[in-house]
């Protein structure tokens, strides 16, 4: 309802893979998902922060699982209040704590923005290593900012692809229905992507990396053999802007 007030429910804490673990939030009204996913080890990263009025909630959430001040990366795939809106306030609890983009999201938005902090841009194939987990950097601009990354956990064979794969509704911790023609009908209502060739050029990349899971930041994680019939949605349904933002047209 335009003006209303978002009601934000308590963040939910599920191990979804080993070391790997997603915490989601549901908002009341549009029964739409927020996850961020924590990846406990030697360095701890936290990747998406929710909102910033979501950051109580998801801090206590990440404390569930480590002391939130260990944190050594918090990883913004793209600039949007719900991947970086807590950046500030995470990375200024855990003094080591680094926020972790992509090179043009460095340049564009995050060290052009009203934030003091440690940043760092990384460029496609750059990896970090956590200690048991390590973590690969792919730069996939459109899908769907012009800044836009994923990062591939090489240990555990996770994707965290941010919005794509996402699905609507609330989802199980782990989905294994498939929803690839509503997903690609959601994303079209919404608006979310201008086109459909650079998504389907990262869709060929991931499909080459076969992951074991992929951790959308909105619904649930898919196992690695449950992605292809979200692959084949996306290379053979329509789901690019059709003039549509969240079901509103636009005029012209």
């Amino acid at each position: 309802m335009r003006g209303a007030r978002r009601r934000i429910g308590m963040a939910r804490v599920d191990e979804v893979a080993k070391g790997i673990y997603r915490i989601s939030t549901l908002e009341a009204e549009s029964e739409f998902q927020f996850n961020q996913f924590l990846i406990d080890d030697e360095r701890p990263v936290l990747i998406h922060t929710g909102m910033f009025p979501m950051y109580e909630s998801v801090r206590a959430a990440v404390a569930e699982v480590l002391d939130p001040a260990r944190l050594a990366y918090v990883v913004c795939p793209h600039f949007e209040a719900d991947e970086c809106g807590g950046m500030g306030r995470f990375v200024e609890e855990a003094p080591a704590a680094v926020l972790a983009c992509g090179e043009a999201g460095a340049m564009l938005n995050l060290t052009q923005w009203d934030y003091s902090g440690p940043v760092q841009g990384f460029r496609d194939g750059d990896v970090v290593d956590l200690g048991e987990h390590k973590l690969r950097f792919l730069e996939t601009p459109h899908v769907h900012h012009w800044d836009s990354m994923m990062v591939f956990e090489e240990t555990t064979g996770s994707l965290f692809p941010a919005d794509l794969y996402a699905q609507p509704g609330d989802q199980p911790p782990v989905v294994r229905e498939n929803l690839g023609r509503e997903v690609c009908g959601f994303y079209q209502e919404i608006g979310i992507f201008a086109a459909e060739g650079p998504v389907r050029r990262v869709v060929n990349r991931i499909e080459g990396l076969n992951p074991s899971w992929v951790h959308p930041m909105h619904g649930g994680s898919l196992p690695g053999d449950v992605v292809p019939a979200y692959t084949r949605a996306l290379r053979e349904e329509e789901f690019a802007f059709d003039g549509r933002i969240f079901g509103r047209r636009i005029p012209g």
